[in-house]
């Protein structure tokens, strides 16, 4: 496909992006065009839009931004089977080389020459975006445009909670953000007995008692934490704790209130190292430390999809605002916002 296309990136060395008329991309062997219907925005694009030292260090202008879309195939590359054009598909984020000894062993997300879309390729913050057809998702045609542009994001939340089963266990989720209120959702589909919520937001609080979390609670009073959610737990303590905020003070909650031999999940990234017991929270209780990236690829969509499919599993409702891509800057003004609640702001191009 020839001629030009709106696009959102990072022009310059500065902070903000800029809207600016690009060519569409050629796709070569092995690759999709997708004409992007729906994208949304994830802590990343923040990071990449402030400007701040990791975007720095990562980010290399000219790019166009953003990972997190769905859209219709518009072109099969040569070499692509298993794809047609009208494809209603969500994109993985994570591009994998396939050839690396972690990708031959069943980690592609992991993979060791690992590349991010919309962070070290052209991403999916425009009218068309190329991909390699490997980190194409088909969905059912009949799936709302809302539910297929968070697939990704919301893959986070089911490797973080499905990583081991949860049936019938108590989940400390310590960050109420997208990715923390999408865990709720999850987490409750799939049978939790006991959901506590922790966030120094009261408007994702409430957001995450409104999906299905039983009790929440101020982060800023961790020790009254800890106190309730032994309390609840008979004094043991939650199965399960899924850290989504990377704060070194939910962290450090997190392993206060987990049981012996229970399963703590990492998924919230610190800004810089964080000190813990180590002899306490982690040997003597025989905790599972389990770090979560991404998606696996592709086991945790499987499991989304059919999700989805049972219609136990519906993301709508974390999606709280709807912005044209050109109205770009609204939106990222809307979602660093400390005010209102904010859950996934939509894009649509």
């Amino acid at each position: 496909m020839k001629g030009t296309m709106k696009a959102i990136g990072k022009w310059k060395a500065a902070p903000g992006v800029q809207l600016v008329e690009v060519p569409i991309p050629q796709i070569e062997y092995g690759e999709l065009l997708v004409k992007v219907k729906g994208a949304s925005i994830c802590g990343t694009d923040v990071h990449i839009y402030e400007w701040d030292e990791w975007a720095q260090g990562r980010i290399k202008p000219p790019l166009v931004t953003g990972h997190e879309c769905c859209g219709h195939v518009v072109e099969v590359g040569p070499g692509v089977t298993g794809f047609a054009e009208g494809d209603l598909v969500s994109l993985e984020s994570h591009i994998p080389c396939g050839l690396c000894a972690v990708c031959r062993t069943g980690l592609q997300h992991i993979c060791t020459n690992l590349k991010i879309l919309g962070v070290d390729t052209a991403g999916v913050y425009a009218d068309y975006v190329k991909i390699p057809a490997i980190c194409a998702w088909k969905n059912d045609p009949s799936m709302p445009i809302e539910i297929a542009t968070v697939m990704e994001p919301m893959g986070n939340a089911v490797y973080a909670s499905l990583c081991e089963p949860i049936a019938g266990s108590s989940i400390l989720i310590t960050g109420c953000g997208p990715v923390g209120l999408f865990a709720t959702i999850v987490c409750r589909a799939s049978g939790a007995s006991r959901i506590f919520a922790v966030d120094i937001n009261p408007n994702r609080l409430e957001m995450a008692k409104s999906l299905g979390a039983h009790e929440s609670f101020d982060a800023r009073d961790p020790d009254a934490v800890v106190k309730r959610v032994l309390e609840a737990t008979g004094g043991d303590g939650v199965d399960v704790v899924l850290e989504m905020s990377g704060a070194p003070s939910a962290i450090k909650t997190g392993f206060k209130a987990l049981r012996k031999g229970g399963r703590f999940t990492a998924f919230g990234l610190p800004s810089k190292p964080v000190e813990i017991d180590f002899n306490n929270d982690i040997i003597f209780k025989g905790a599972r430390v389990i770090g979560i990236n991404g998606r696996e690829m592709f086991q945790t969509w499987y499991k989304m999809a059919g999700l989805v499919r049972s219609g136990a599993l519906d993301p709508r409702p974390v999606i709280t605002h709807k912005f044209p891509l050109v109205e770009f800057d609204k939106a990222m003004a809307t979602m660093r916002s400390k005010e209102g609640k904010v859950g996934k702001v939509m894009l649509i191009p």
